[in-house]
C-alpha cells in the first residue's frame, strides 16, 4: 500500500491548477499572465509530488539537458511576456523530455483497444495508429 503525504496531495492540487491555468491561457489566445501563473504552479507542484531530489535528477540528467533547457527557457520567455514563443519552446522541451515515455503510453493505449467493450472491430484505424506510434522501442 502506498501512503500519500499531505505535501503530495498539495502538490497534486498545485500541479492540477497549473495545468488548468496553462490550458485556459492557451484557450484565451496565449494570455501571458495565465500562462505564467500556470507555469509557476506547475513547477511548484512537481517537486511537492515527487520530491526535490527526484525532480532535480529527472530534469538535469545529461541526456535530458537539451529538453530541460528548452522547457525552462520557455518558462522564462513566458514570464518575460512573450507567450507564443515561450509556449513553443516549452512544448518542444516537453516532447524532448518525455520522448522515452511516449512509446510506452501509445503501447498501453493500443492494448486498451483490444478490449471488446472499447473496440468491437480491431481492424479499425485507431488501434492500428497506436500500434504504429508505439514503434519498436520499449522501456519494459
Amino acid at each position: 500500500m502506498i501512503s500519500i503525504t499531505e505535501w503530495q496531495k498539495i502538490g497534486v492540487g498545485t500541479t492540477g491548477f497549473g495545468i488548468f491555468f496553462i490550458l485556459f491561457g492557451v484557450l484565451l489566445y496565449f494570455d501571458s499572465v495565465l500562462l505564467a501563473f500556470g507555469n509557476l504552479l506547475f513547477l511548484t507542484g512537481l517537486p511537492l509530488i515527487i520530491g526535490l531530489r527526484k525532480t532535480f535528477s529527472f530534469f538535469f540528467q545529461r541526456h535530458k539537458l537539451k529538453g530541460t533547457s528548452f522547457f525552462l527557457g520557455g518558462v522564462v520567455i513566458v514570464l518575460l511576456r512573450w507567450p507564443l514563443l515561450g509556449m513553443f519552446l516549452e512544448t518542444y522541451g516537453f516532447f524532448s523530455l518525455f520522448k522515452g515515455f511516449f512509446p510506452v503510453a501509445f503501447g498501453f493505449l493500443g492494448n486498451a483497444f483490444n478490449i471488446p467493450f472499447l473496440s468491437s472491430n480491431n481492424d479499425s484505424w485507431l488501434p492500428q495508429l497506436f500500434r504504429r506510434l508505439q514503434g519498436t522501442s520499449s522501456m519494459v
